[in-house]
């Protein structure tokens, strides 16, 4: 018997990749876009915070438990931006690419540990009657000049992996459901998400 859990995201990369992540526990995760209506609050400059809100209106709105991420790149040279304005960087009405050309566009002129970054992530688990768990996760690496590789989404392809040599497009969807920081902060809830569904351990 499987239990229903909504993503608080309509992002279909993010569903395949959570499911993934999260492909050992007995659990159905739909995407909240089945639930047609719910209205996200508007996100600030906090992860958990943000993170914890759109569990909650999925919740609310679902009567079901939520899970929810809030992620983020943080460049060295930019002072930690994007952070958790990640996804709205250099204006709302771009997409992916967009995105990834408008960052490297800033940080054309910055070089060596300037080019450090990591990757961070805080997941959320929120029930219909408003208990909340969370963890963290992270990924470190630096910004590559050009983009490489055709996997993931959002800034994988600028996004060399520590210790890998590649970017993180170019790493095999097994080994980023690993590694990542979406991954890391996934797996650290997945006994939390047991313990609070009371799910068989088995």
């Amino acid at each position: 018997m499987t239990t229903q859990i909504v993503l608080a995201s309509s992002n279909a990369g993010k569903l395949g990749e959570i499911r993934d992540i999260l492909a050992e526990l007995p659990i159905e995760l739909c995407s909240v876009a089945e639930f047609p209506g719910l209205v996200f609050p508007q996100e600030g400059d906090d992860y958990e915070e943000n993170a914890i809100a759109k569990a909650r209106a999925a919740s609310k709105f679902t009567h079901r438990y939520a899970l929810a991420d809030d992620s983020g790149l943080e460049v060295s040279g930019l002072g930690g931006a994007p952070g958790p304005l990640s996804a709205r960087f250099g204006g709302p009405d771009l997409d992916d690419d967009g995105r990834v050309r408008a960052l490297l566009s800033a940080m054309e002129p910055l070089t060596g540990e300037q080019r450090r970054a990591r990757f961070v992530c805080v997941a959320a688990l929120t029930s219909p009657d408003g208990d909340i768990v969370t963890a963290f996760g992270e990924c470190t690496g630096r910004i590559l000049e050009t983009a490489r590789g055709r996997s993931g989404f959002g800034y994988d392809p600028i996004f060399e992996v520590e210790g890998k040599g590649i970017a993180m497009a170019e790493l095999s969807s097994e080994e980023k459901n690993r590694i990542s920081h979406r991954a890391v902060a996934f797996m650290a809830l997945s006994d939390a998400i047991r313990v609070t569904l009371g799910l068989n351990q088995a």
